[in-house]
């Protein structure tokens, strides 16, 4: 079942096993793994061991019922082949010990022991609404070479989250090792810093019967190589596959353009976004894998036109109301199986972001209105941290922007005051943006007291934003990074008669300064491509997203990358914190490449009436998109040569 609050609640799964009962006598098996309800580290939060609810519906065709029920009758045995397990270090299996028959009838279980009662796993059962965690694609090596002696590496082409399927034959008692990472070193060995504590490793032992198969059960890696000891002979590329696994969300969209380059982005887009969907939206998966908020801020915005996330988000946003303390404090990790109430408003903004998203998405007013008291507890707790209409709290401020200065290509984090933007600025540009969307929400709702009151605290904040940050001499916000000039643009902060000064200077700052390139962090780069847009510079957004010196996208994919970056100095920085398979740069480029380059836009909540607005900008002399939206396919094709343009809508 999914990851959740298991202080609060637990989700169940339903199956229909129709097929499986049979005439006669029946066994129903079950192997429990770890999963983070016994977690296996030492800074989450652990729950207890593992337990079992289960019941069996069974409707005879003569019309009546039965039922089986797990109960103190159970017997359970600890002496199975799975000797250890866990998502962050892998699976240790012993092939000696199977146990043939285990689950069906007429098995010898005298040797096992009963189970123990306990008490409930949570307090609150659950019927998971998002899709299940399943086998979705199956990737083959495209190389093996050996660094060292007995040391093989395979290549899948494509870094993923999975596990592999090992092919072997050997004597009993054979070890064989699978260790996954993202990169090699440069002596072709693995490469696993980046993975800091988590092992990433699975290890079995032959039982010596002929050609085994393994895959294991209860991990899985994010990697592009798997580095493969203690193997008997020699492997080949049948070895091993690549077992690509996520939530089964339907695939709703495609997208394509005449730009070789834009389509390797949008491709790793793709792959970093379903290698992170893992019954909730995780950041990476290294030793993490939680589920950040701040990642997925508008990011979540741009996968609804990819895949159908709402189940998975309606079931994140269960997760966050559920660790919300009763003063309205929500954590930045959920499930908060890191405790970080740290009261930021950027991080903890996406829960009044997402559910709004939704709406606009899929036309879900009960989100909103499921929601809509914890959102507003939440606003409301905030409130306290405003001092003379600006916003004090803040944690990140705009994280990983990308450092300049050859002394800092090391670093996470530059430390450059030029390019850093004022957390409290952000704050309450983030705080405004959250108070206009609460507004709307109670009009929608038909709640217009709490409406008019955060319509007129947004008006007192705007007015002490631009009084306190607006430099009306140098025409720009405090010290005018691009995010200091993205937030208000995005947010309508800036009053008509400052949006010329305010919007050159962004081009300024990208053109001369920055090269044409980006200098955004996680919460700039969430707006920067639909402002430079909206504001009348589609092409100057094209140039950015078709770069290929650093920081880019395509600088990414220079050197080899086939998912996004955690940091835009990702070849050069410290392994502390470097994942290569991670959604939070994506920004808003995959939003972009959709409502603007394809140019298919909700006109209303749901796409029930539609905007067709392209924007053919730069080379570009074609691009495809397809939308399956709530009320059927949308799709928008372009061509353009010789001075002519032609549209085909659907």
């Amino acid at each position: 079942p999914a990851l959740s609050e298991y202080e609060k609640r637990a989700f169940y799964v339903t199956y229909d096993v129709t097929d499986q009962l049979k005439r006669g006598d029946n066994a129903v098996g079950v192997i429990l793994g770890n999963g983070r309800f016994f977690s296996p580290r030492p800074d989450m939060r652990s729950y207890g061991y593992p337990k079992l609810l289960l019941q069996l519906n069974i409707e005879y065709t003569d019309g009546t019922t039965a039922q089986v029920v797990s109960d103190k009758n159970w017997m359970l045995t600890t002496n199975g082949p799975i000797r250890a397990n866990n998502e962050y270090d892998g699976e240790v299996y012993d092939a000696r010990m199977g146990m043939p028959g285990w689950c069906q009838p007429g098995f010898d279980d005298s040797q096992w022991q009963p189970v123990q009662l306990v008490s409930p796993g949570a307090p609150v059962l659950s019927a998971q609404i998002g899709e299940p965690i399943r086998i979705m694609d199956t990737l083959h090596p495209i190389a093996i070479s050996s660094p060292k002696p007995g040391v093989y590496i395979f290549d899948l082409g494509q870094n993923m989250a999975g596990w592999c399927r090992l092919k072997v034959s050997g004597p009993a008692g054979t070890v064989v090792k699978l260790r996954h990472g993202e990169e090699t070193n440069s002596d072709g060995t693995l490469y696993t810093a980046n993975l800091r504590t988590a092992k990433a490793e699975d290890i079995y032992t032959l039982n010596g019967k002929g050609v085994e198969v393994y895959e294991p059960r209860f991990t899985y890696h994010g990697f592009r190589y798997v580095e493969l000891t203690g193997f008997p002979g020699k492997p080949t590329l049948d070895t091993i596959e690549g077992e690509v696994v996520h939530d089964a969300l339907p695939k709703v969209g495609d997208f394509a353009t005449s730009n070789p380059l834009i389509n390797q982005i949008y491709h790793n887009i793709y792959w970093t976004t379903l290698d992170n969907y893992r019954s909730m939206p995780t950041d990476l998966p290294r030793d993490e894998r939680q589920g950040w908020m701040g990642d997925r801020q508008e990011v979540s915005k741009g996968e609804t036109y990819m895949f159908n996330a709402a189940p998975l988000y309606a079931q994140w946003l269960t997760d966050i109301q559920d660790d919300q303390h009763p003063n309205g404090s929500v954590p930045d990790v959920c499930p908060a199986y890191w405790q970080l109430y740290q009261d930021g408003v950027v991080w903890a903004s996406t829960f009044i972001i997402v559910p709004h998203m939704l709406y606009e998405q899929y036309d879900d007013l009960g989100i909103l209105r499921q929601h809509y008291d914890a959102m507003k507890q939440w606003t409301d707790y905030m409130t306290q941290f405003l001092e003379n209409g600006v916003m004090t709290r803040n944690t990140y401020a705009d994280w990983c922007f990308p450092p300049r200065l050859k002394s800092e290509m090391t670093v996470i984090n530059s430390t450059d005051p030029k390019l850093t933007t004022d957390g409290n600025m952000m704050s309450t540009a983030l705080f405004y943006h959250d108070l206009q969307l609460m507004a709307r929400s109670a009009r929608r709702l038909g709640k217009t007291e709490d409406a008019t009151r955060f319509e007129t605290l947004a008006a007192k904040i705007k007015i002490a934003f631009n009084h306190h940050y607006y430099n009306s001499k140098l025409g720009y916000y405090d010290n005018g990074t691009q995010t200091s000039c993205v937030l208000p643009l995005a947010f309508g902060m800036v009053p008509e008669e400052y949006k010329t000064n305010v919007f050159n200077h962004l081009v300024e700052n990208i053109t001369v300064e920055s090269h044409n390139h980006l200098a955004t962090g996680l919460i700039g780069g969430h707006y920067l491509m639909r402002v430079l847009s909206d504001n009348g510079r589609p092409d100057l957004a094209y140039t950015i997203a078709t770069q290929t010196t650093y920081p880019s996208w395509g600088y990414m994919i220079s050197k080899g990358a086939t998912t996004i970056w955690e940091l835009w100095n990702g070849d050069t920085a410290d392994a502390g914190m470097n994942s290569r398979n991670i959604v939070m740069l994506i920004g808003d480029l995959n939003i972009w490449l959709h409502e603007y380059l394809g140019g298919i836009r909700p006109g209303s909540p749901g796409f029930k009436n539609i905007i067709i607005k392209p924007e053919p900008v730069g080379d570009l002399t074609w691009v495809e998109e397809s939308y399956d939206s709530i009320h059927g396919r949308i799709s928008s094709e372009w061509h353009r040569s010789a001075g002519q343009f032609d549209l085909r809508v659907t």
